[in-house]
């Protein structure tokens, strides 16, 4: 069982079901509204716990109803919620959410106790940790928090893997200390500086990413599957990791399913690209399904669905 600590964020996601997205200045009638536990660092670690990992998290909520629902949710997965603070004067963080008929979505957030987060909450936490193996972090609290993480985790010899969500710049030196950085589309794009319309591109993203610290790469491209850019800058190696066809219902969380999925296969001793292939399937699973949280599925749905689709690991 992987030892697994999240550093991130969680939020209240409040999510309305439209037709379409509304346009600025458009306002939409008839969709469906529905109130799910969610944010990043909340949705790894439970994408993790359920597919086998030891999870405790590092993150904070308000002292509010929301801030009680979600750590009452995370205790009941299983996880560690002793390093997840009460913030008295900041309540826990809201994400509204839209999505349409496709299963896409827009998202705004209101970060609240995510962004007061502070360093020495992390370090406390892994004072109190007697084993890591692996670390995982969004970029939903503040960035000192982050590198802080990553900084203890090197001098532990854990792997980290970065989910460089919300895109925003990153320098280099903390980028060095990153194992996994697992992008999407856009924030590869604000990262590397390139647009990315074809292989050809994401090919070039993701070694420019190695010349920039960090040891492998995978990139997410939704239906496209995903890029495994692993080896030395000069002579990077590059794969690709299959999508698993499946009817879209809801994208929302599927970035974080396959973090906590590929976490979990690491940690279990996979290959990267072994564990990208179970993190495909988690992922495929998630979009099949509302909500955040709700929808991140169990090792035994995901087992079942490799044994289906014959992609066995």
């Amino acid at each position: 069982m992987p030892n697994i600590l999240v550093v991130g964020s969680l939020n209240m996601d409040l999510v309305v079901q439209m037709p379409a997205i509304p346009r600025p200045g458009e306002t939409l009638l008839g969709g469906r509204f529905a109130s799910f536990p969610g944010g990043k660092g909340a949705n790894q670690a439970v994408a993790a716990a359920r597919l086998g990992s030891h999870v405790s998290m590092v993150g904070r909520v308000g002292g509010d109803p929301f801030g009680e629902q979600m750590l009452q949710i995370l205790t009941e997965e299983g996880i560690d919620t002793r390093f997840i603070g009460i913030d008295p004067q900041n309540a826990t963080g809201v994400a509204l959410i839209t999505v349409d008929a496709q299963g896409q979505n827009s998202i705004s957030v209101a970060s609240g106790a995510n962004y007061h987060l502070t360093v020495e909450e992390v370090r406390q936490a892994w004072e109190q940790m007697l084993e890591v193996d692996l670390l995982v972090m969004p970029l939903e609290t503040p960035i000192a928090t982050i590198r802080a993480a990553a900084q203890i985790a090197k001098e532990r010899r854990a792997r980290v893997i970065l989910n460089p969500a919300p895109a925003q710049d990153l320098d280099e030196s903390l980028l060095r200390m990153i194992d996994v950085i697992v992008p999407n589309e856009s924030e590869t794009e604000r990262l590397t500086g390139r647009t990315i319309k074809n292989q050809e591109d994401a090919c070039q993203a993701g070694a420019e990413l190695l010349k920039r610290g960090v040891s492998s790469a995978l990139l997410t491209l939704g239906e496209r599957g995903a890029l495994l850019v692993e080896g030395s800058s000069e002579k990077p190696v590059f794969e690709h990791i299959p999508a698993f066809p499946v009817p879209v219902v809801d994208t929302t969380a599927a970035g974080d399913s396959f973090v906590g999925a590929l976490a979990t296969g690491l940690g279990e001793g996979l290959s990267l690209a072994s564990a990208a292939h179970f993190a495909s399937a988690a992922a495929a699973l998630s979009v099949t399904r509302p909500g955040a949280q709700p929808s991140l599925p169990y090792r035994s749905e995901v087992e079942q669905f490799l044994r289906e689709k014959g992609g066995m690991l």
